[in-house]
């Protein structure tokens, strides 16, 4: 359907973004449609997912490709022919070349599992984000959906949610309880594009097309 927003998803990982993502899009909650999901692991648990809910899936293994730019070059061929108009990065853990981000202007959203600008950046991923929020004492931590720019971490802030930290937290705990609130927030942060509430960039060989 043309007024559905469509959207490629970019995994390393097991995926549970991307799941919660299919789950709203299947459930009727989120007027979209993912056209690809793309691993840059072959064997990661988000291409399963993928298969398993008939979404197209394809592996762009970067240790094949002798330079970041050539790898990106081929994110973007595969981008560019499912016609996707946003890009999701769902535990992407690859940084893009000027090029990628040059290409998708206003059109890459990353979600992120701390309050930004607070314990993001280079280095600042998985477990250790966790860690270094109990190590701050901070009292609040949660997630943060943004747009991607030539920064780690760093793009305009869609939304964020939150969560206490408690004062028997572990980095475990901590990621989970921030978990269930990235599963939401995502999915929030897309609607409001599909719904034409948030503008994002245009590509010149892809016109957005939102729904009235």
């Amino acid at each position: 359907m043309d007024h559905q927003l469509k959207i490629a998803c970019l995994a390393s990982g097991d995926g549970t973004n991307l799941q919660a993502i299919i789950d709203n899009i299947e459930s009727g909650r989120l007027e979209a449609r993912i056209v690809a999901v793309i691993s840059n692991v072959p064997g990661a648990g988000a291409l399963a997912r993928a298969q398993k809910h008939h979404i197209p899936w394809f592996v762009v293994n970067n240790k094949e490709y002798a330079s970041r730019q050539l790898f990106d070059r081929e994110l973007a061929a595969i981008i560019d022919r499912q016609e996707a108009q946003l890009i999701c990065l769902c535990g992407f853990m690859r940084i893009f070349s000027p090029f990628f981000i040059d290409h998708y202007p206003g059109r890459i959203i990353n979600i992120h599992p701390a309050l930004l600008p607070a314990h993001g950046g280079k280095g600042f991923y998985g477990h250790k984000v966790h860690q270094a929020v109990l190590a701050s004492g901070d009292k609040i931590s949660g997630c943060t959906v943004h747009f991607v720019d030539q920064e780690v971490d760093h793009g305009p802030t869609i939304l964020q949610r939150t969560v206490p930290v408690l004062p028997e937290d572990t980095a475990d705990s901590l990621a989970d309880r921030v978990l269930k609130e990235e599963h939401l927030a995502y999915s929030q942060a897309i609607a409001l594009i599909a719904r034409g509430e948030l503008k994002i960039g245009l590509n010149k060989n892809i016109p957005l097309k939102m729904r009235p």
